[in-house]
């Protein structure tokens, strides 16, 4: 039904925002994709609700940027290559951005339609459909550098930052080795995001084409231990740190002991590996049958409470220590896994845990409660006297996020924040990604501290011209 008094823009007034899931009681039965991938008729009904607003707070609230509307637009009178061209021309993964990031957070949060009442344009459907569609139909053009420069490039880290880095560098014609730990790229995107979120053939499907455009991965490779730095910098001409931050923060608590605990990240690259189909593996944990409690509140939490539930546990609880209002991840998930059937401890804070026969039996919580608000500042939490409780729980899994790992020890030299990040003249409140090391750069998380993937892509692509100016520059004055 339309507004009194509104203008129609293309129907949006008229059609329903749609954005069809699997029934909860289905989709926890599996790993795949929750999202149940739309029709080109159904896309072309949704994109045609933008109403091409003369400010797009759409791009405006993307980290990339993105020419959102223009691809909407386009999408919505079925020009599917061109919306593909459009999307693609900021993005080196709009297929995965498409799935992953917060939306109801930045692009979606910001639409003219959500903030005016309406519900928003399902932008990050429309884009994940728009890529995909490209792929099946071979509109994905491989990467063929108009010229060979010469010169090589080392990334550290295969994850979303040196993926998208990876992929402009070798477009520009540098030759590209990625160096990381795991046994396969993708970083987080393979190990760490569930299937119910990101399938894995989603992310393979882009690795292939950078090494079919002639991208090097050396997997199985531990930048510090299996090779240094220095190393890299005689064998480079430049090298780019996008290594992540991995380093779980641990649950500090009376009767917390080694193998009381299960880091997230733990957890969550034990199940991935099973759906990539690898053995079990020695101590892989699994929740089935089994009292759960996962402490944290961001997307990692969901991550792990949605893959317990899928597991097949007895019961699922996540603990938090603020309110619904307060959490750091996104709306949307907690919604999933509220459907799904997980259970919400709100303001309660871990106390300690409690054990019966050298096993853990329960976690002890503080009932918390939030101060009054203060004009430009955040709520502080404070316990309730006498509000203590017990979670029944044989598996707690910790998801308090995540700190750099001692990159001090790559270099001597190599200028670190007071967290532990690395020094950038980004991070300093200068555009820039050179660290104090010459010829070396970082971006992503290493720089950022733990992030949302999309701000690696934009940090990795930036980091990408950054390098390739200063390359370009030592050829001119090695010329002069």
């Amino acid at each position: 039904m339309q507004k009194t008094g509104s203008t129609p823009a293309k129907g949006f007034v008229v059609q329903a925002r749609r954005l069809p899931k699997a029934a909860a009681e289905k989709r926890v039965q599996d790993f795949g994709e929750i999202i149940v991938k739309p029709t080109a008729a159904n896309v072309e009904v949704q994109a045609g609700r933008c109403t091409s607003c003369g400010v797009p707070f759409c791009q405006d609230a993307c980290p990339l940027q993105n020419n959102i509307p223009d691809w909407l637009n386009l999408a919505a009178e079925d020009e599917l290559r061109d919306a593909w061209r459009a999307s693609s021309e900021t993005s080196t993964m709009p297929e995965i951005c498409g799935r992953i990031c917060p939306q109801d957070r930045l692009c979606e949060g910001a639409c003219t339609l959500n903030v005016s009442g309406w519900e928003a344009v399902t932008i990050g459907s429309v884009e994940a459909f728009i890529a995909d569609t490209a792929f099946d139909n071979g509109w994905v053009e491989p990467i063929r550098p108009l010229h060979e420069r010469g010169q090589s490039v080392a990334i550290v880290g295969a994850g979303p930052a040196g993926m998208a880095a990876a992929d402009r560098l070798r477009s520009a014609g540098y030759q590209v080795t990625v160096y990381d730990r795991h046994d396969r790229p993708g970083g987080l995107l393979i190990y760490g995001i569930p299937g119910f979120k990101l399938e894995k053939r989603i992310v393979q499907r882009r690795v292939d084409r950078l090494i079919e455009g002639g991208v090097q991965f050396v997997t199985g490779c531990d930048v510090g231990k299996d090779v240094t730095l220095e190393e890299l910098r005689e064998r480079h001409d430049a090298v780019l740190l996008a290594m992540g931050v991995y380093n779980a923060r641990a649950l500090s608590v009376p009767g917390a002991g080694p193998g009381d605990t299960l880091p997230a990240l733990d957890y969550l690259i034990q199940q991935n590996r099973r759906d990539l189909g690898d053995a079990e593996g020695e101590g892989w944990t699994n929740a089935s049958g089994r009292r759960v409690v996962v402490v944290g509140g961001g997307d990692t939490a969901m991550d792990c409470v949605r893959t317990a539930i899928r597991q097949g546990a007895e019961s699922v609880v996540c603990l938090y220590r603020r309110d619904k209002a307060n959490m750091p991840g996104s709306a949307r998930e907690v919604q999933n896994a509220e459907e799904e059937g997980v259970v919400f401890e709100w303001l309660g804070a871990p106390k300690a845990l409690l054990s019966r026969d050298g096993a853990v039996s329960a976690v002890r919580a503080a009932r918390m409660a939030l101060t009054e608000p203060e004009f430009g500042k955040r709520r502080e939490i404070i316990p309730v006297p006498g509000g203590d409780f017990d979670l029944q729980a044989d598996l707690v899994i910790e998801a308090l996020g995540f700190e750099p790992e001692t990159f001090a020890d790559h270099h001597p030299d190599l200028g670190l924040t007071e967290w532990g990040t690395i020094v950038t003249t980004q991070s300093v409140n200068t555009s820039g990604f050179a660290t104090s090391l010459p010829g070396v750069f970082a971006a992503g998380d290493a720089v950022r501290g733990a992030s949302l993937v999309v701000w690696a892509v934009r940090d990795g692509q930036d980091a990408a011209a950054e390098i390739d100016r200063y390359l370009r520059t030592r050829t001119e004055e090695q010329a002069a």
